[in-house]
């Protein structure tokens, strides 16, 4: 018998977890389940069953009081009250909790309900916004201040979620983890091996933490034919492609530039996901574009490209990785948080973070012995989508007590 699930983040269908949220959904109407997407901002795709509880006034607030205040997942009382109000009438049986900050959630009014409730939650944490006092990620700053509570931290205007006027890295801790601890039937969910190990170190450490990595359509992105080369004028040229949503300082802008300056005159860098103040700011040989929300274009790009380059400073397990292969492209990557995981030797090279001397190096090999594309192929088979996410919805049925 099928059981009811509802999957709890800040969008829909949109982004990298949103994406996943709705492979998940499609997973388990394969398998005979009832799936509900519950969602704080955008739109959903059509014909998926989806709640939206939050709203374009409220997220404003949440804002101000994160950049004025410094408390992000603390706004949002009424929202997070309706919210609520939909759980208890739809009665799920599992409830799973992707990205709850992002200007959307009560986080404190939200996890009282979940301890009164008792039903079973699995949290995946596609960040580490959830055992700090404040930031998503701090790898960059090579940051160890949530091991002992984010005291004094010196980062907070610099870091996702940007907190302008106070410093409540502390205060925020301690709130969060006086919320977040001493729900009975959590357990934890994390991409990479990396994140686990860090969760196990943290204030969550109480709880159970699984490895699911993340899946992607390899139906969707898989080698795929056009007719880029001939339209950009890259007949004859090696061709580097960088992807991300968002050109922020952790994902290694600087240092792809950097490395564009240092190139033959045979390559040429494709930047994909800039703004376009950053795009007016690049050297000649590097063609910077805008987000693309076609799933077909950007296969094509990655099918084009040489190499593809990831050069985060700080990053989970990024799907853009698990993209390029499926597409049969080889990958550099930073030796950073769990980007690495999903190469071998066959389908990649890895090097130390922040080395442009050792990132050179790399594409020059890449591009005189390059990695085989059949390789990078069998090795993104591991990644499809609903062999990863059937391991969410067996996680599922064993914790609502009806696993076969």
């Amino acid at each position: 018998m099928g059981i009811k699930v509802l999957q709890i983040s800040t969008v829909c269908g949109s982004g990298s977890v949103g994406r996943i949220m709705v492979d998940i959904y499609h997973t388990l109407e394969r398998n005979g389940d009832v799936p509900l997407i519950a969602y704080g901002r955008r739109k959903a795709p059509e014909g998926i069953r989806a709640y939206r509880f939050g709203s374009a006034p409220d997220m404003a607030l949440h804002v101000l009081s994160t950049f004025l205040k410094g408390e992000h997942g603390f706004a949002s009382a009424g929202q997070t009250r309706k919210l609520i109000r939909k759980i208890r009438e739809w009665d799920p049986d599992v409830i799973h909790l992707h990205n709850i900050h992002g200007f959307i959630l009560q986080t404190e009014l939200l996890f009282a309900y979940l301890k009164e409730a008792g039903k079973p939650v699995v949290w995946t944490l596609h960040d580490c916004w959830a055992y700090t006092g404040h930031c998503a990620f701090y790898d960059y700053n090579n940051c160890d201040g949530w091991k002992s509570g984010c005291r004094a931290c010196r980062e907070y205007r610099k870091t996702y979620p940007y907190a302008l006027f106070k410093n409540r890295t502390e205060r925020n801790y301690i709130r969060k983890k006086a919320a977040f601890t001493g729900v009975s039937g959590l357990v934890l969910a994390v991409p990479s091996g990396w994140l686990k190990a860090e969760v196990e170190q943290s204030f969550l450490k109480e709880y159970p933490v699984k490895v699911i990595p993340n899946g992607i359509d390899r139906e969707a992105f898989r080698p795929t034919k056009s007719r880029l080369r001939e339209t950009l004028g890259l007949q004859g040229k090696f061709v580097i492609l960088g992807v991300a949503n968002v050109w922020e300082r952790r994902k290694g802008l600087p240092y792809l530039i950097g490395l564009s300056r240092r190139l033959p005159e045979d390559c040429r860098m494709i930047l994909i996901g800039l703004s376009g103040k950053q795009i007016r700011g690049l050297p000649g040989n590097v063609l910077g574009l805008e987000r693309t929300s076609s799933v077909r274009e950007l296969a094509e790009y990655y099918s084009m490209a040489d190499v593809f380059v990831n050069a985060t400073l700080e990053d989970n397990f990024p799907t853009t990785n698990l993209e390029a292969l499926s597409c049969g492209t080889p990958v550099i990557t930073f030796d950073t948080g769990g980007s690495p995981e999903s190469l071998d030797e066959s389908c990649g090279r890895i090097v130390q973070k922040g080395d442009a001397e050792g990132l050179l190096r790399a594409v020059l090999q890449e591009k005189e012995a390059p990695k085989s594309r059949e390789a990078c192929l069998k090795r993104a088979e591991q990644y499809e989508k609903y062999g990863r996410f059937q391991e969410y919805a067996e996680l599922y049925h064993e914790l609502a007590g009806r696993g076969e």
